[in-house]
């Protein structure tokens, strides 16, 4: 009987308006980020942060930021593992040229790079659309990874070519390099997801946020009903570049700290983000969440149970992920297109009306 609207009155438009309509929600919302904030730092170790819960919180934010472009406004991408990169890079050169300003300022500033970057490759979407418009965004990706790979100076000529991150400091705790504390990683990478994901949520329900799924929906009748297609689509570009953007930097110098740009940012990342918000929810900022986290565990829960149970070679095991993931991805599409968010709607549908069958 908890789980209910009954007795539960809004007496204001911001209240009626609000996230979480039921009081449980609220309260297990409440719940959820108490102990990410005040109990997971203490309890987190290297392997916790390196295999779970890092790559999940920057996945998260990638997720986020194609959620908003593809989810929301309805513009196809496959040019995020281009995009990270450029955030990646972006934040290199800053760490490496700027060494006094604070680390998240380079973290920001790699976000608006990147969204600037993103409105010139999102050009096209004025024009072309759909598998024209994902042909497009491709060749965005293979550009942006040949350029890195190509022209010396954005690895500042490096004999290997790979950017390592130096170490920086926040409050006289490393946040990059090898000698980051686990619940340093974790910590800030969960207050930029923490702060973007408000933000997200916020322009999703917002003018903004119509105006989207308004070119998401139809296009031609947004226009007519004064929806500016250019505005829409570019600022679509730039909100999804500069989160992906901010999502790389992150990659790079938080999590993995050295990086080449082939085999970090190539084009299987743009797939593994594009399957989290395919199997996540299109649309969706809870499906992002769910999507990234389902993607990060995967690998975790069948290497445990595959290679370290079983004893079969990681190899097997990493087809074997593959092929669940191509299989969950097909029955998706057919069963439930909306992915685990809708999953997740229509079973709390069935518990507020509970025990009742209508």
């Amino acid at each position: 009987m908890l789980y209910r609207e009954a007795g539960d009155f809004k007496t204001s438009y911001v209240a009626d308006s609000q996230t979480f309509p039921i009081k449980f929600d609220r309260i297990r919302y409440y719940i959820v980020v108490a102990i990410a904030f005040g109990v997971v730092p203490f309890l987190i170790n290297d392997y916790w942060a390196n295999a779970v819960f890092v790559p999940f919180l920057i996945y998260a934010i990638a997720a986020i930021g194609l959620n908003i472009l593809t989810g929301y406004c309805g513009q196809v991408s496959l040019g995020t593992g281009g995009f990270m990169a450029v955030g990646a890079y972006a934040c290199y050169k800053l760490m490496t040229a700027m060494p006094d300003v604070p680390f998240v300022i380079h973290v920001a500033l790699a976000g608006f790079i990147t969204a600037g970057v993103g409105v010139l490759f999102g050009l096209p979407s004025l024009r072309i659309k759909g598998f024209y418009l994902a042909v497009a965004t491709l060749a965005a990706q293979f550009f942006l990874v040949w350029l890195f790979n190509k022209v010396p100076w954005f690895y500042n000529y490096s004999a290997s070519g790979q950017i390592t991150a130096p170490e920086r400091m926040m409050f006289g705790i490393a946040v990059t390099g090898a000698g980051t504390p686990a619940w340093a990683k974790y910590l800030f990478c969960l207050i930029i997801l923490f702060a973007l994901a408000w933000l997200a949520r916020n322009l999703t329900r917002g003018s903004v946020g119509r105006r989207w799924m308004a070119i998401r929906d139809m296009d031609i009748a947004a226009e007519i009903i004064g929806v500016n297609p250019l505005t829409a689509k570019l600022s679509a570009f730039a909100v999804s570049s500069f989160y992906i953007g901010i999502a790389g930097a992150l990659f790079f110098s938080v999590y993995l700290g050295a990086v080449e740009v082939g085999e970090a940012f190539g084009i299987q990342k743009s797939f593994l983000v594009l399957f989290m918000i395919i199997i996540g929810g299109l649309g969706s900022i809870f499906g992002s969440f769910a999507g990234a986290a389902f993607l990060v565990l995967l690998p975790v829960l069948l290497k445990n149970i595959l290679v370290g149970q079983f004893g079969w070679a990681t190899d097997l095991a990493a087809h074997i992920e593959l092929m669940i993931v191509g299989g969950l991805i097909i029955f998706f599409l057919i069963v439930e297109p909306h992915g685990l968010n809708q999953l997740w709607r229509v079973a709390k549908e069935k518990l507020r009306l509970w025990p009742f069958p209508h």
